[in-house]
């Protein structure tokens, strides 16, 4: 016989487990609510093919987009070894080659499930528009390699296109307002050419094929396109900066203010950032740091100024060709932001000189990354049904408290058989 003990023991545990049971059930019947899972990542890649060299960016964002535009960040940054795709004019495989390294590390990054709807793109810049101004047939045989290349990759190649300046600046205005949350000797016969903007004693050898006329050198009427040429490089930051000023229009007409081409301008005003070109352009000299304009201009003529072997001593790990550049880029650059966009010694302050903004690379390749978000379909967040977070624990704790009272019960049960299982002598 059960012991009246265990018998009120084993009726509790029945009716709890019956209360619990009940309230369990009212809470799944309470009010559900709709919660959207977390929406998965888009990913796109963006080669910038510059005249010097070209770079991967790879880029994501989330599937559900804001406003039509993906908020997109910056993954990852690759440069690829080689001059520009321009400079393998003459061995276009060698164009598509030069890619495959980048590629290959935007597929370690980019989910493998993921990687055939992630749109590519290239887009060439001034190097790809001078050769395809000079040899369109061999400007098209290289965008061909690259775009064979490309497709060796499980990607959404959508194309490879030259960009106009116009384009590529407005892109880089995109991107900085988005970061910013406002959005050999020569032989006895060779003929020489002085060239003002190259060190005094700097000297190179071209053929008259390879030069053509620019405001530093004029090419010489020769008949022969073989002649060699011997430049020699004056350093006369004066004629310097005159030949560099005969790139642009700054006559205003009847604008009272203007920029290039009698287009109207109004005075600058407010921050502005410098990057890219005019960055790097003054950055070699470090001047990005915030100088005075007094200082940039004298650090300038000063480098001009100087001959081969000084600038070779000085700068004994750059490159050749940034040592023979230099003077000439830098005019370019301080030309082009007193003379065509009016800066002074007041505003010059207000210029930020910088390679990146909140950690992300600046140029045209965020804009344009920015504005083809525009064209990918937005994609609706998958939904579930879940209870409250409240109800939900509340159900978890009914859950484990019926357990251990079914245990308890088993337990009691088990006792009870055991022992009514005896016989007495």
């Amino acid at each position: 016989m059960q012991s009246p003990m265990r018998r009120a023991l084993r009726c509790g545990s029945v009716a709890a487990l019956g209360a619990l049971a009940v309230a369990a059930f009212l809470l799944v019947l309470t009010p559900t609510r709709d919660a959207a899972l977390p929406a998965r990542n888009k990913y796109g890649l963006v080669f910038d093919a510059g005249s010097t060299h070209t770079a991967l960016y790879i880029y994501r964002w989330p599937a559900d987009k804001e406003n039509g535009t993906g908020i997109v960040s910056q993954v990852e940054a690759c440069t690829a070894a080689g001059r520009g795709i321009s400079s393998y004019a003459d061995d276009p495989a060698g164009a598509g080659a030069s890619l495959k390294p980048c590629l290959d590390k935007a597929m370690e990054i980019i989910p493998a499930e993921q990687q055939r709807e992630t749109p590519t793109y290239l887009g060439a810049t001034a190097g790809m528009r001078l050769l395809r101004e000079q040899n369109s047939t061999k400007a098209q045989q290289v965008f061909a390699e690259v775009a064979k290349a490309i497709g060796e990759y499980p990607v959404e190649f959508r194309g490879a296109q030259v960009l106009t300046g116009n384009e590529e600046g407005s892109f880089g205005w995109i991107s900085v307002n988005f970061l910013m949350e406002t959005l050999v000797k020569a032989s006895p016969s060779t003929a020489q050419i002085s060239h003002p903007c190259y060190p005094r004693g700097y000297q190179e050898n071209i053929t008259t094929a390879e030069l053509y006329d620019s405001p530093c050198v004029r090419a010489p009427s020769s008949p022969s396109a073989a002649q060699l040429l011997r430049v020699m490089g004056t350093g006369e930051p004066a004629a310097c900066s005159a030949a560099v000023q005969q790139l642009f229009n700054l006559s205003c007409g009847a604008n009272s203010t203007c920029g290039f081409n009698g287009v109207y301008q109004p005075p600058v005003r407010g921050q502005f950032f410098a990057f890219s070109g005019l960055y790097h352009s003054l950055h070699f000299l470090n001047l990005t740091e915030g100088q005075p304009l007094t200082l940039v201009n004298a650090t300038i003529g000063q480098f001009c100024t100087s001959t081969w072997e000084k600038v070779q001593r000085e700068l004994p790990t750059a490159s050749r060709i940034q040592l023979r550049d230099a003077c000439a880029a830098s005019t370019y650059a301080l030309t082009l932001l007193l003379q065509g966009f009016g800066f002074n010694h007041t505003t010059w302050r207000n210029i930020r000189f910088t390679r990146q903004v909140t950690g992300v690379d600046v140029g045209w390749t965020l804009g344009y990354m920015l504005n083809l978000t525009n064209m990918i379909p937005s994609e609706i967040p998958q939904r579930v049904i879940g209870l409250r977070r409240s109800n939900w624990i509340a159900a978890m704790v009914l859950l484990a408290t019926m357990l251990i009272l079914t245990f308890c019960l088993l337990a009691l049960t088990c006792c009870q058989k055991s022992s009514s299982g005896y016989v007495s002598l």
